[in-house]
């Protein structure tokens, strides 16, 4: 692979991500010190203690899951632009699963940097939009009609994400999907909101069970 470009990925992708890192850090430390709201310490820190290590772990895993499926220039920037799950992954693999190219590769790289970065780009465009747009299509967005619509707009995405993949190997989805089948009906606690944990166990489970399955012989 390109060493100079690689190097050029890098260096960009940490300048904008540690930037963003400050933007956001700059909001509540201004709010704080303007309206002299300023966290008590001892409760700042009794908080992260109970809450940090999670997303620790979240972040460490979706490192090691994401980069592999992304490439580098498209983890960068669907770490800045978040909502990787929903629509940075999919748009990535969909332009890979078009274009025939593999993540790791020189091709795939630069595929999967421009299918995030279109993504982003729309993504900001529908927003802008939506802004905008916002009170006269309230009542329209609210329409009882339209509400069942609404509920099924991710499992739409993923299924027809699923279909691809799935009927490459299908061997291989079936103990992910049962996995997450009885982990989502016995266990209450997990629900939408846990899905970018979800995500990244799942995908650590499935290649754990493909490995354990081609060791067996058991794959074509």
């Amino acid at each position: 692979m390109n060493t100079k470009y690689m190097d050029r990925v890098h260096k960009w992708g940490k300048v904008w991500n540690f930037s963003m890192l400050g933007i956001m850090l700059m909001f509540p430390i201004a709010a704080g010190v303007i309206f002299k709201a300023l966290p008590d310490s001892k409760g700042l820190i009794l908080g992260l203690i109970a809450t940090a290590p999670m997303y620790w772990a979240v972040g460490i895993i979706e490192t090691f899951t994401y980069i592999p499926m992304l490439g580098a220039g498209g983890s960068y920037l669907s770490f800045v632009t978040g909502n990787i799950s929903n629509l940075k992954l999919p748009c990535a693999l969909n332009a890979l699963e078009q274009a025939g190219a593999n993540a790791n590769s020189e091709e795939g790289e630069v595929v999967s940097t421009i299918a995030i970065a279109v993504s982003s780009i729309v993504t900001t465009l529908i927003i802008i939009l939506g802004v905008i747009l916002i009170t006269p299509l309230t009542p329209i967005l609210q329409s009882p009609v339209l509400q069942p619509a609404f509920a099924q707009l991710i499992p739409a995405l993923f299924g027809g994400l699923g279909v691809v993949f799935i009927s490459k190997n299908w061997k291989i989805s079936i103990a992910p999907a049962v996995l997450m089948l009885v982990l989502f009906i016995f266990l209450p606690a997990l629900n939408a909101g846990t899905v970018g944990i979800m995500v990244p166990v799942s995908v650590l489970f499935t290649l754990a069970f493909s490995r354990f399955m081609y060791k067996k012989g058991m794959l074509d």
